[in-house]
């Protein structure tokens, strides 16, 4: 009888301990709570073997940004190259335009960008387009 009014107050303890381990903070809890960018809308076609369409040379192109992305750390590059954008925001999205260089024309150019989310994640996103020859 003694032995069984000793088991199940431990029994007891055991459990409240056991959830309070439960309940712990977690490094794939912050990975769950950070909302990574997203990158859509892209206008220029991208480049498909098959279909092979070519963009004009120095097109003006956009893409918009979720809207929980710090816009000051967005960056935009052609070929490596950093490229010179303008970003308009509303509570929707960040709209990012650009232009591509006159030094990339007749070229395949991957258009990298990425950008930080305000709670820390980041992402990035790229383009494969062929420009067409003058």
């Amino acid at each position: 009888m003694k032995i069984t009014k000793l088991i199940k107050p431990a029994l007891l303890i055991a459990a409240i301990l056991g959830n309070g381990s439960a309940a712990a903070y977690s490094p794939e809890e912050s990975e769950v709570a950070c909302k990574k960018p997203r990158f859509t809308d892209f206008n220029l076609t991208t480049y498909n073997a098959t279909e092979n369409i070519e963009v004009a040379p120095e097109s003006e192109f956009y893409f918009k940004i979720s809207p929980w992305v710090n816009p000051s750390t967005i960056k935009l590059s052609a070929k490596n190259q950093p490229l010179a954008f303008t970003v308009e925001s509303n509570n929707s999205f960040h709209k990012v335009k650009a232009k591509l260089p006159a030094a990339l024309t007749g070229l395949f150019v991957r258009i990298n960008t990425s950008a930080k989310a305000a709670l820390g994640c980041d992402d990035q996103a790229g383009w494969l387009v062929k420009v067409a020859k003058q």
